[in-house]
């Protein structure tokens, strides 16, 4: 997407824009609303258990160069094996970055919570949404809500355990960043009845499918 620039190695992936972006994420740094140009995701171990993971991840992030406000994620996932989906119909355009691991997986509402004794592990499904597009604040709640039934339907389909031998509907980790330029026209809505919901979800199945266990 012009403007913006994606950079990997072994240790992060960090999503540049020239401009300001409006964000809507349950990242570990900079989550809810925030605006920022900066979204990283960094790549840690299977056995990280950092009690102030915040902490760790803005540190990193100095260390990395980055002294400005960021949207910051964790996963346990090798990054060579992100996945990156690019969707446009008519006006309207989309990135979708994933990481994407199924080590960790639950059933929401069966699956036990996680504790100090048996902590959640960094396995997870991270999904950065990169929209070129003025949604509104009630769009990007639309947009995750969008991504995660796309997200939980896929799961599904495979029928991929738990540990309690429920199907999955995601992991105990998993991580949405909704992203939007504001450029091009206003969208209000982004359920998956919506020309951009729909976009949403599609980029959601094909980057799952590209990592499912079977492909790697």
């Amino acid at each position: 997407m012009p403007g913006f620039t994606l950079a990997r190695d072994d240790e992060a992936l960090i999503l540049r824009s020239a401009a300001p972006l409006r964000i809507l994420s349950s990242a570990v740094v900079g989550g809810g609303f925030t605006r920022a140009r900066i979204i990283l995701n960094r790549h840690v171990s299977k056995h990280y258990d950092n009690p102030d993971p915040a902490a760790d991840l803005r540190a990193f992030a100095v260390a990395r160069g980055i002294h400005e406000p960021f949207v910051g994620l964790m996963t346990a996932v090798y990054l060579h094996k992100t996945q990156v989906v690019t969707l446009a119909e008519d006006d309207l355009r989309l990135d979708l970055v994933m990481t994407a691991g199924f080590s960790n997986v639950t059933a929401a509402g069966l699956s036990p919570p996680a504790s100090r004794i048996h902590p959640a592990s960094p396995g997870t499904i991270n999904l950065i949404l990169l929209i070129d597009g003025d949604l509104s604040p009630a769009a990007m709640v639309n947009a995750v809500i969008t991504a995660t039934e796309a997200k939980t339907h896929t799961l599904l389909t495979w029928g991929l355990p738990t540990p309690d031998g429920h199907p999955a509907t995601g992991t105990s980790t998993d991580a949405v960043v909704i992203a939007c330029t504001g450029r091009g026209p206003r969208l209000p809505y982004a359920g998956p009845a919506t020309p951009i919901g729909h976009l949403i979800a599609r980029a959601v199945r094909q980057a799952l499918a590209a990592s499912h266990p079977v492909n790697k």
